[in-house]
């Protein structure tokens, strides 16, 4: 299981399923499973962060 606040960026393979954290400016969440890709936010790459297990 990967710990909480473990990060990954947009088109990474999500490592965790849970609720993903956009880090920095603006911000959301967003339920994300294990083995989909993390996706961009605002048109962006961002880094997710994990904030809870789903």
């Amino acid at each position: 299981m990967a710990p909480i606040g473990t990060t990954a960026t947009t088109g990474q393979i999500c490592p965790e399923s849970g609720v993903w954290r956009v880090v920095g400016s603006p911000t959301t969440t967003a339920p994300i499973a294990k083995g989909n890709r993390m996706p961009p936010y605002g048109g962006k790459s961002v880094t997710w962060r994990l904030e809870a297990y789903a």
